[in-house]
């Protein structure tokens, strides 16, 4: 899923998927210690994916975009 798409759901189905997201990062997490899992990186993923929906759906929290967390730097005198 991209941040794209990420963007145009709402904040309901996104809390949704966080949780799904939790519950299958527990598994992952077991199945690593278990030796059945055959992809590690696949935890790595979903961590990341967590972070980007965590971190979007602060942004709706605080009412702010994306432009204003990140300012361009502002040249002083030359």
């Amino acid at each position: 899923m991209e941040t794209k798409e990420i963007r145009f759901k709402k904040d309901d189905e996104l809390k949704a998927i966080i949780l799904k997201m939790k519950e299958k990062l527990r598994q992952l997490k077991f199945d690593l210690g278990v030796g059945k899992l055959k992809n590690a990186r696949e935890i790595k993923e979903t961590k990341k994916l967590r972070s980007r929906i965590l971190t979007i759906l602060n942004e709706r929290k605080k009412d702010t975009k994306p432009s204003k967390i990140f300012p361009q730097k502002i040249q002083e005198d030359k």
